[in-house]
């Protein structure tokens, strides 16, 4: 069974839209678990471990969550005026940003670019895997809010685009 970015978003989409707290799904050559128990809204805990070559082990040993919070959390700051004809481009998982394909490239936008929906706008890398991320709408990006390189949180805002 393979499983790509695109299949595991709209999964972890239709599973936001559900009761489901847990969700453990297993492949030829990987394990996907996903647990939900805050009382409030908030990301779910996504692992995904690749397997190793050979038998599988007898009894699983636990699994390192990936991009939990710890502890009690900040409220977050106050946010800067944003104007309702902008749209945020969120990181649909933890990982690194990257504007270009490759070191040395162009980037796939920059400020004052007018994009599509459909076009790539950034690569997030998680877990040595390079996922390219494309714009759901069309318009001008206005903001990136992200240094190249830089780690991102799942749900952080990555760029305003302003539609229309």
């Amino acid at each position: 069974m393979q499983l790509d970015h695109d299949q595991l978003r709209q999964l972890l989409a239709l599973l936001g839209e559900s009761d489901i707290q847990e969700l453990k799904l297993e492949g030829d050559d990987f394990r996907l678990e996903v647990r939900r128990n805050l009382p409030s809204p908030a990301p779910a805990t996504v692992t995904m471990v690749q397997a190793p070559a050979g038998p599988p082990p007898l009894e699983p040993g636990p699994a390192a969550p990936v991009g939990v919070v710890p502890g009690p959390s900040a409220p977050p700051p106050p946010a800067a005026s944003v104007r309702s004809d902008l749209q945020a481009v969120t990181a649909p998982m933890v990982g690194t940003f990257y504007r270009s394909s490759a070191p040395g490239e162009a980037a796939f936008v920059e400020v004052g670019s007018r994009i599509s929906a459909g076009q790539p706008i950034c690569i997030l890398e998680a877990m040595k895997l390079m996922n390219e991320l494309e714009c759901e709408f069309s318009g001008e990006v206005v903001e990136i809010l992200v240094e190249n390189g830089t780690p991102v949180e799942f749900g952080q805002v990555l760029m305003r685009i302003k539609t229309g």
